[in-house]
């Protein structure tokens, strides 16, 4: 293998395939990055046998071939050489080298064979639709702070995703809950998404996708099948990048169920104002604890939280509620985790009671919805 590249496309490149690799790794192949050069450029694909990335660049390719170096250390190598180099790399013989030059420097990688790199891409993918990357960073941003992070329950480890029918519309959803709140986005599901099977799409993978879509097109295709995802961002032929993702082989819990229908009081609050009062009494809280009670009257809503170790804070907000008065106590952090997702200037909260989870939306009939349930305080 022989072949010239751009420093800055390498890496680029580099850049969005390297984070897939562990740092510590027991299989060594798996702590590399696979080189092909061929046909006018250099694909480059790394894995950690769940996650797969692959990448394209445009290449001077002399002679084709394919090589594994470590991931890391190229990068490392790449990121440190100066802005517009080009860079060489080369292969001769069985040497178990691969050479790395640019200007003044020269570089030796030790190199494993192409042909014990792992392929994950494989397999039939039923389902294909395209959705605008807008929508996908919007999907991923509004639920991906709830996924949990619980090991035992690992169905809960990413984002719950499945088309619904609702009114005569398809809708595409998007939900996560760690057992203590609950997000659940919905849009106009994309045309071939209908009859998707309902997926669960790990939580590194949710990060990674959530990187990818910030440097990628203005649309991502995405293939589904019932044990992976595929998606592809940018340009799909050289320079586009494709994420292939096992999933979660799990079901994911009838989440209808502990969304309530029936909280009839309603509370309206000013979404900043009740953000900075959160953050500010919480302060005193205890670190295990983080509970904040709000008590509740008609129009006025005072936030407190008393902790032995370290005293208490009060404070008062104005609010829109004309129900029963109410006491209920909730997470601090995660109040302030669904207010900052809200997108419009008022928080409405939905409450039955001190014991009974509560749903939170920007206002009635809003695309998100937020379920949260109450601490005892």
């Amino acid at each position: 293998m022989k072949v010239t590249v751009e420093r800055a496309a390498l890496l680029k490149a580099l850049g969005h395939v390297h984070r897939v690799v562990e740092r510590r790794n027991t299989i060594p192949i798996l702590s590399n990055v696979l080189l092909r050069a061929a046909d006018g450029g250099l694909r480059l694909k790394a894995t950690d046998l769940d996650m797969e990335v692959t990448e394209g660049v445009k290449a001077d390719v002399a002679q084709p071939g394919a090589t594994t170096v470590p991931a890391h250390v190229i990068y490392d190598i790449v990121r440190k050489l100066p802005d517009g180099a080009q860079v060489s790399l080369e292969t001769t013989g069985d040497t178990g080298q691969m050479q790395l030059r640019s200007g003044r420097s020269r570089f030796m990688l030790q190199a494993l064979p192409e042909g014990d790199f792992p392929d994950l891409a494989a397999g039939e993918m039923a389902v294909s639709f395209a959705l605008a990357a807008a929508d996908l960073k919007r999907l991923i941003e509004k639920t991906q702070f709830a996924i949990s992070t619980e090991e035992t329950r690992y169905y809960l480890n990413g984002i719950y995703l499945h088309t619904v029918d609702q009114d005569g519309e398809t809708k595409l959803r998007g939900v996560a809950t760690d057992g203590h709140r609950l997000a659940r986005i919905e849009l106009p599901a994309p045309a071939g998404a209908s009859g998707m099977p309902g997926v669960i799409v790990p939580r590194k993978a949710v990060a990674e996708i959530q990187k990818l879509v910030d440097d990628g097109g203005e649309e991502v295709r995405i293939q589904l099948s019932p044990a992976k995802i595929r998606l592809e961002f940018g340009d799909g032929a050289e320079g586009g990048v494709v994420l292939t993702s096992k999933l979660i082989d799990g079901t994911f819990p009838d989440y209808q169920r502990v969304i309530p229908t029936g909280n009839d009081k309603r509370l309206t609050v000013e979404r900043g104002d009740f953000a900075r009062a959160v953050d500010r009494v919480s302060t005193i809280s205890s670190e295990r604890g983080r509970a904040v009670k709000l008590a509740i009257t008609e129009g006025r809503m005072t936030l407190s939280v008393n902790n032995p170790d370290s005293g208490n804070a009060v404070e008062e907000l104005d609010v829109d509620y004309d129900s029963p008065p109410l006491d209920v106590g909730f997470n601090a952090r995660y109040l302030l985790d669904i207010t900052g997702q809200l997108d419009g200037d008022t928080a409405l909260f939905k409450l039955a009671d001190p014991g009974s989870p509560t749903v939170i939306q920007d206002r009635d009939g809003a695309a998100t919805l937020y379920v949260l349930m109450p601490m005892r305080v």
